[in-house]
């Protein structure tokens, strides 16, 4: 059998016992993860039931779906019939769609691509969400043919870098880099006030709740999971609007923008969820002024890479209004002064 040809099944055909080994490009790739790519029609239910009847093997033993894969692992593939819930066919993108994610990009390597995500497009679907960055990284191949892979997320609300990996062996690998924190993002947002410390570390772990308004993140010293966040301001109005340069240091939903409002008591402009509605919006777009301005990483030549996305035009018109200027200088070093704190 083609190592390399994914195998697909459609609604209501089986298969016999197969085996296949592992590509070169899938090495680390997790078990459960490498059925999805080969089986998109076959449910998650469906394969942990067959590795719990060890239906499913790797060189011949127990298998679990976390298991990570090696170069030329033989998997035992038994019968499998696809779920009546699972899709049938997959979205075919139109010329407009493909022009315009590419549209998008920034940078482009071997093994990643940088995207500039807009505003208001959710990076994944959900309910009442059917547009979104997943849905549109088939126009993302270029000359490979694997689907580019999400390795992080940012909010609907955020513009800024995104990053893709263009195989799911680059997915692994950077998935891995960002949970170790070897890649470097800088956000630049708007808050209302100005933080009495104009540079710090926030370390205040955080936890969703339920409140009137439905659930939200908020900060929990007692059964939160860690969130550290570093900080500083570039420039200020007056102690009542600041520019704010912020490196998440953990990848928390929601960790910007509640240890604005929570900690530093200076919520991010535009942020109904978490500020106050309408705060200081009288002349300005209402958005929420957070954008991941750069991101930082060892590139596939072992050099340090860093691309910036430029900003929304909302963005540029509140900086105009306000009297900040874009291409001042600014301090990137205040990450590893704070890093040791």
């Amino acid at each position: 059998m083609n190592e390399n040809v994914p195998l697909c099944l459609q609604k209501g055909e089986e298969m016999t016992v197969q085996f296949q080994r592992v590509s070169t490009s899938e090495n680390d790739v997790r078990l459960d993860r490498w059925f999805k790519r080969h089986f998109p029609s076959v449910s998650h239910g469906i394969i942990e039931k067959l590795l719990r009847k060890k239906n499913i093997r790797v060189n011949g033993l127990k298998a679990t779906s976390n298991q990570r894969l090696r170069t030329g692992d033989e998997i035992r593939i038994p019968p499998m019939e696809v779920s009546s819930s699972a899709p049938k066919t997959v979205k075919t993108l139109s010329k407009a769609d493909i022009q315009f994610v590419q549209s998008l990009v920034l940078y482009k390597d071997s093994e990643i691509i940088v995207l500039n995500k807009p505003a208001g497009l959710a990076v994944q679907g959900g309910t009442k969400t059917t547009r979104h960055i997943d849905g549109l990284l088939d126009g993302l191949c270029f000359d490979y043919d694997e689907r580019p892979k999400l390795v992080h997320r940012l909010d609907k609300e955020t513009s800024g870098v995104l990053m893709v990996a263009r195989t799911i062996q680059s997915a692994a690998k950077y998935t891995k880099l960002f949970k170790t924190k070897e890649i470097q993002k800088i956000y630049w947002t708007l808050v209302a006030g100005c933080p009495k410390i104009k540079e710090g570390k926030i370390d205040a772990p955080l936890m969703k709740k339920s409140s009137i308004t439905g659930e939200k993140m908020a900060v929990d010293f007692d059964q939160g999971d860690k969130a550290i966040s570093l900080y500083q301001v570039v420039d200020h109005l007056a102690n009542k609007i600041s520019w704010m340069q912020m490196a998440p240091l953990t990848g928390r939903t929601h960790q910007l923008r509640v240890h604005c409002a929570e900690v530093l008591k200076t919520p991010i402009l535009g942020d109904d969820k978490y500020g106050r509605r309408g705060t200081l919006m009288q002349n300005i777009p209402h958005q929420m002024y957070l954008h991941a301005h750069s991101i930082t990483w060892e590139n596939e030549n072992g050099k340090m890479q860093t691309i910036s996305a430029p900003l929304p035009d909302y963005f540029r018109t509140a900086f105009h209004e306000f009297g900040f200027d874009e291409k001042q200088p600014i301090d990137t070093l205040f990450i590893n002064r704070r890093k040791k704190c």
